[in-house]
């Protein structure tokens, strides 16, 4: 014996920080939602939310409370609206890091490629003209729809002979978001004070009115792209090897952008069509826990989902309970954390680099 210490090897480290990383979130997630259940006008304590948890699916308990006004605030006021939290978090965080992933940039999220912008534009006409083409789904579908033609446009206009250049997706994205938000601004200009009090509503975000008819819509599309997501994380990790090693060891670029573009844009739809625009989410989740675990494609898509969740249900029951009678724009909270961030970001950058560029 040499009496040497033997090291853990750095995939057996990074494992280790995953783990704990994750507990950490899903401890702080369900302490979160705990909390969001019991507070608000109708104050209840978490063992009374728990109480009526179990009770919904089941479980008779001496916790809940004996009234069915406390039930019914639970189960179709809050926790619909928590849900669509999770899952709008979730599905803005991976989306960010698949559009890091392939743009190569930690900068990056999912507004470079034209998807809320678009969605806005599509939000915006709906209330502008009064539109009741699919009733109350209107607003959420042409919020859809408008982000999916903005994010296809961007992706079909950059591609030439048969590839796509990120310099030129980026490019085609900037010209699209400067059309769509024309667009927005016109339509702001031609409503009246009602419709612009809604689009500049619906562009800060909420999860206010949040139904779960609204929730059977969003959860299976988050599902679908999460899955997808988790597919490709091990493509990602070869593609950040540079797009012509990644050809040689196999990795089809062109086919693997595409998935992804149309991924990125399937859940940022889903979000916004409900939620409206929240900022920031895609951009600080995935860089924060990419710093904390590291850059593996995998275990950063599990991490991020779980971490969105959990900013969007911290920045929700600020939403609620900060001022009394009163509900705030989520996307308002989630931009003032997310912007500090972003500028410390840029300085961080810059210095590492040496410059901008």
């Amino acid at each position: 014996m040499t009496g040497e210490v033997v090291t853990p090897t750095p995939v057996r480290h990074r494992g280790s920080r995953f783990a704990l990383v994750m507990v950490g979130l899903v401890c702080a997630l369900v302490v979160t939602c705990v909390l969001s259940l019991g507070m608000g006008q109708y104050a209840l304590s978490p063992t009374e939310v728990i109480g009526i948890l179990l009770k919904e699916i089941g479980i008779d308990n001496a916790w809940a409370p004996a009234a069915s006004t406390a039930a019914g605030v639970i189960t179709d006021i809050r926790l619909p609206r928590i849900v669509l939290g999770l899952l709008v978090g979730a599905a803005l965080a991976v989306s960010g890091v698949l559009m890091q992933a392939i743009f190569g940039n930690p900068l990056a999220d999912a507004g470079v490629v034209g998807v809320s912008s678009g969605a806005a534009f599509g939000a915006a006409a709906s209330l502008t003209f009064g539109l009741a083409t699919f009733g109350m789904w209107t607003t959420p579908a042409f919020a859809f729809i408008g982000g999916l033609v903005a994010v296809l446009s961007v992706y079909f206009i950059s591609r030439s002979g048969g590839r796509t250049e990120v310099v030129t997706l980026l490019l085609t994205g900037i010209a699209i978001n400067a059309i769509a938000g024309a667009g927005l601004a016109l339509f702001t200009f031609l409503g009246t004070t009602a419709t612009r009090e809604q689009i500049v509503f619906w562009q800060l975000g909420s999860l206010n009115g949040a139904l779960w008819p609204q929730i059977a819509v969003v959860a299976p599309l988050v599902a679908i792209g999460t899955l997808v997501a988790l597919f490709v994380a091990r493509r990602l990790d070869l593609f950040a090897l540079g797009e012509r090693t990644a050809r040689h060891l196999g990795v089809r670029v062109e086919l693997l952008r595409m998935v992804v573009i149309v991924t990125v844009a399937l859940l940022v739809c889903a979000a916004v069509a409900f939620a409206g625009i929240i900022a920031f989410v895609g951009l600080v989740i995935p860089h924060l826990l990419r710093m904390a675990i590291g850059p593996a494609h995998l275990p950063l898509v599990i991490s991020s989902a779980f971490g969105g969740a959990l900013l969007i249900a911290v920045a929700d029951l600020v939403a609620r309970t900060a001022v009394p009678l009163a509900d705030m724009p989520i996307g308002m909270i989630t931009s003032l954390v997310g912007g500090p961030f972003f500028l410390w970001l840029l300085v961080r950058t810059r210095r590492r680099s040496g410059g901008w560029a």
